[in-house]
């Protein structure tokens, strides 16, 4: 279900930054990237997201759109529900996929609800469930990672 809405590019929103400054927040290519538990922190990861996934690895337009939405989703998610100080977004490519994971201190476990067509909220794991290939959650000592993972048309 990936490039449900062609039209869209890959280019940033009006008011977002086009990419996030790196120096600021790092490369979550490269290692985890911290975040403190604000709403302003879902923009840094879809800025994040959209510099990694189009300026870094090259991939489509269509594809970059739909996983900086589900960024956006699962950061959105952990800010609102865990109550923890910070969280972290890494984000790996392998050949044929890539993974984003948002590790938050909470142990409470996502619930995907049903999703109404008169819903105003709610949507975010229904979306990750929906157009990501496969998404999930490992529990950790002191906490979760929550992932999802799209596929790619390596070359």
């Amino acid at each position: 279900m990936a490039g449900v809405n062609t039209a869209r590019t890959a280019s940033a929103p009006k008011g977002e930054p086009a990419s996030a400054a790196p120096g600021e927040f790092g490369d979550p290519t490269v290692e985890e990237v911290r975040l403190p538990n604000l709403p302003e922190s879902a923009r840094t990861a879809r800025a994040l997201a959209r510099s990694a996934l189009v300026t870094r690895w090259g991939l489509p337009s269509d594809l970059a759109e739909d996983t900086v939405l589900l960024v956006s989703e699962l950061v959105g998610n952990a800010v609102r529900h865990t109550g923890a100080p910070a969280l972290g977004l890494r984000m790996h490519r392998r050949r044929g996929r890539i993974r984003v994971e948002v590790r938050d201190p909470s142990r409470g476990l996502p619930c995907l609800l049903p999703v109404h067509e008169l819903d105003v909220s709610g949507r975010g794991l229904f979306l990750v469930d929906h157009l990501s290939d496969r998404w999930g959650v490992d529990l950790l000592p002191h906490g979760k990672t929550t992932w999802f993972e799209m596929r790619t048309e390596d070359r």
